[in-house]
């Protein structure tokens, strides 16, 4: 048999199951794995815990009814983990009370599945929010990209803004003096030119005042 590459591996869907009761984690692990999932079974709370703090799945499937904490307590505790909140959970029960979907959103499920399982609706799920959360990744990563070329811009935006101004201060004092020494030669050597270069003299002094109003 050919054997996963590592690159392989990092493709293929990690989904986490969480159950204490083997018959069920048996079950739903042969199912997934048939369909090329990668999956971890754990069969309780704190040690599913754990699992997902070390390595971090793509999905995880939740019983609600566990001895030593619950699915809510479970899923609460992720929620409030900066670092694992985004993670689909799928509640897994024998219940199928309204009051039970209630609270499995409201601690911050995605959905929720009954047993017994029927494998085309579990798929069918697992596919869903495999795809959703995939797609809230993407949207994440190109509204980064966004604010960063937003950033660059504003940042170029400030650079062009300063040489403007470098520029503009760098003009002003040479052409307020060549002005200055337009309007002295117009005063004091007008009488010695001709009326064609008194003309060009006070045109060339009124461009000069043109660019340093600018």
């Amino acid at each position: 048999m050919e054997e996963t590459t590592p690159e392989a591996r990092q493709k293929t869907p990690d989904i986490l199951i969480v159950d204490d009761t083997p018959a069920n984690l048996q079950l739903l692990t042969e199912m997934l794995k048939k369909r090329g999932y990668r999956v971890r079974p754990v069969p309780g709370a704190k040690l599913a815990i754990q699992a997902i703090q070390k390595e971090k799945p793509d999905l995880i499937l939740l019983d609600i009814n566990m001895p030593e904490m619950n699915g809510y307590e479970v899923c609460e505790r992720l929620k409030a983990d900066e670092t694992l909140k985004d993670i689909p959970i799928l509640f897994i029960s024998a219940l199928d009370e309204t009051i039970d979907k209630i609270k499995a959103f409201a601690a911050g499920g995605v959905d929720y599945v009954t047993k017994p399982f029927q494998f085309e609706e579990v798929e069918a799920r697992v596919q869903t929010h495999l795809k959703l959360h995939q797609l809230q990744i993407e949207l994440e990563s190109r509204n980064r990209q966004l604010q960063e070329s937003n950033d660059q811009l504003r940042k170029l935006e400030e650079l062009k803004d300063n040489l403007t101004d470098m520029i503009v201060h760098d003009m002003r004092s040479p052409l307020i003096g060549i002005t200055g020494i337009l309007g002295m030669l117009e005063r004091d050597a007008g009488n010695k030119l001709s009326a064609d270069e008194q003309v060009m003299l006070s045109d060339s002094r009124s461009s000069g005042l043109v660019l340093v109003g600018m």
